[in-house]
């Protein structure tokens, strides 16, 4: 893979799942292609790791909160809006396509969704009941409608020990995912 897309801002989402430590292998391989990686956590997703983890990867500060934004007159949610290439969810679940859907933004990562114009990739990880639920499929349908790109889930042994689809899609295929979109023109 070539390293001539480098210098790309991604924003990286990271939600409740127990997939959420897959996102430190996630940012680890965006930083080596040389990518700005700027990561914003749910606070489920800091039961799963440490916020601390991902700043030391990607060596900016997370954003888990509206209320982290102390340090300028600009809201951070607005600037990383406007300055990410791209804006990925990995792991997302179930609530967080919801709130997409739906428009919601009580937290910093459904504002920072609805601010952004960068294209946006969501790689899915729920139990599979979760993902086949009508519900959820009629969201992920109003957001591909609206031109966000979807990868997985994929199948197989899921955490709650149930097996089926679910399971988030394998890091190397995200990050292929990612260098796709980003080649883009714009």
């Amino acid at each position: 893979m070539s390293d001539t897309l480098s210098g790309k801002t991604i924003v990286l989402g990271v939600t409740g799942s127990i997939a959420a430590y897959k996102a430190a292998d996630l940012v680890s391989r965006l930083k080596k292609r040389g990518h700005e990686v700027h990561v914003v956590m749910t606070r489920d997703a800091q039961e799963f790791i440490t916020p601390l983890t991902l700043q030391v990867l990607s060596r900016q500060p997370v954003t888990g909160s509206l209320y982290d934004e102390k340090e300028s007159w600009h809201p951070g949610h607005i600037e990383l809006a406007d300055k990410a290439d791209l804006f990925v969810v990995a792991p997302a679940t179930a609530n967080v396509i919801a709130r997409f859907s739906h428009g919601l933004a009580d937290d910093t990562l459904g504002a920072i969704y609805l601010a952004t114009r960068a294209p946006a990739l969501i790689a899915p990880a729920m139990n599979g009941k979760m993902w086949e639920h009508p519900a959820t499929q009629a969201n992920v349908a109003a957001l591909k409608g609206r031109g966000v790109h979807f990868i997985g889930p994929e199948e197989g042994l899921l955490a709650c020990g149930y097996e089926g689809i679910g399971r988030l899609w394998p890091i190397e295929g995200i990050e292929e995912a990612i260098e796709t979109l980003l080649s883009r023109p714009t």
